[in-house]
């Protein structure tokens, strides 16, 4: 990527992630309020690793030589060249990683120079649209966002105190914890370090119920055991009777957050194992015992929309936000064919589930 420098007279330069000096990079992880996993070093290493499931990309802007902030997404591939035309799009998880004393103007400068970058790309990688998905408040810097060509969306979010095992037990539901409590009955436990063999098993259901109820493109196996091997990853899956029925998929950043990216189970099939809830509070647990004090839930959809995944994240307890997200359109006309293919699809599963199919 070709660096882009700020326009004349701005104090803010913005450069490309490649020639970000990696202390600089560090230390703005350590002081960030609006830092993720997603947007350190490491988790841009880990998008580099698995590039044939997707494509990196990263900017930085210094002022006076200061990094005063970061912002990494990835633009999703696909294999079917059909697929692939009408579903790339750029992902940004977590927002960009700010510094404290960022300015309107280096917010702007960043984001302009993210939107134009991706914009400006070959056709065959071009995202039809950029979406930054915020797990923390951008609300002081939103005219700088809209000021770089961006638009904000309302959406849901929960975050989870996970001070102590007590806080933890007492933020849920009583139903949730009797379903906990006749999980560990039935005999289900959980595998911290699992092998290659598990993970696949517990890609296979994630797979399904990709296709059965979420209906979107799923990262390929080989993404899942990348990520196994990903330093803070955490795998936390459930076994049952001898195998694999569930599990969740999170990742750290040290010291401040666990963040649940994937989880799924095969919920209902067996008397008395509620695998889904049982998964995501092992990484409660997990994150409770490594002092880590907030389970990020990584989304809760549209407000005033019902939403079956936020009913089901609202029984752990925890606070429930709205940071949003911020979107920029860069083909109108593909965009538009995606929101009616998505709305079809919906209306689809719906209609089976009236059947009972």
């Amino acid at each position: 990527m070709v660096d882009r420098n700020s326009r004349l007279k701005s104090l803010s330069v913005v450069k490309s992630i490649e020639n970000i000096d990696e202390q600089d990079w560090n230390d703005l992880a350590n002081k960030s309020q609006t830092a993720s996993w997603f947007q350190t070093k490491s988790g841009y290493d880990f998008f580099l690793s698995v590039h044939s499931e997707l494509q990196p990309f990263g900017y930085g802007v210094y002022r006076n030589n200061q990094l005063k902030g970061v912002c990494i997404g990835f633009i999703t591939k696909q294999k079917n060249p059909i697929e692939q035309f009408f579903t790339r799009r750029a992902i940004i998880n977590g927002g960009p990683m700010l510094a404290d004393d960022v300015t309107a103007e280096d917010v702007t400068e960043l984001m302009t120079a993210v939107r134009l970058s991706l914009q400006q790309s070959s056709w065959e990688c071009r995202p039809i649209y950029v979406e930054t998905r915020n797990f923390n408040d951008y609300s002081a810097c939103k005219d700088a966002f809209i000021k770089a060509g961006f638009t904000y969306k309302e959406h849901l979010n929960f975050r989870i105190s996970t001070l102590s095992q007590e806080q933890v037990l007492q933020q849920m539901d009583e139903g949730r914890r009797r379903n906990i409590r006749a999980t560990v009955k039935a005999g289900a436990t959980i595998v911290e370090n699992p092998t290659l063999e598990q993970v696949q098993e517990f890609y296979a259901i994630l797979r399904t119920l990709y296709r059965r109820k979420i209906r979107l493109p799923l990262f390929s196996s080989t993404f899942f055991k990348a990520l196994r091997e990903s330093f803070r990853t955490v795998f936390l899956l459930v076994l049952y009777r001898g195998r694999i029925i569930g599990g969740t998929v999170c990742v750290v950043l040290e010291g401040r957050c666990m963040y649940e990216w994937y989880v799924c189970g095969e919920d209902g099939m067996y008397d008395g194992v509620y695998t889904s809830s049982f998964a995501t509070y092992a990484g409660l647990q997990y994150a409770v015992k490594h002092q880590l004090p907030v389970f990020d839930m990584m989304g809760a959809g549209v407000p005033d929309e019902p939403n079956g995944v936020r009913d089901f994240k609202a029984r752990f307890g925890g606070q429930l936000v709205e940071y949003g997200r911020f979107l920029t359109i860069i083909n109108p006309a593909l965009y538009q064919i995606g929101k009616l293919g998505v709305k079809v699809i919906k209306t689809s599963q719906a209609s089976k589930n009236m059947m009972g199919w």
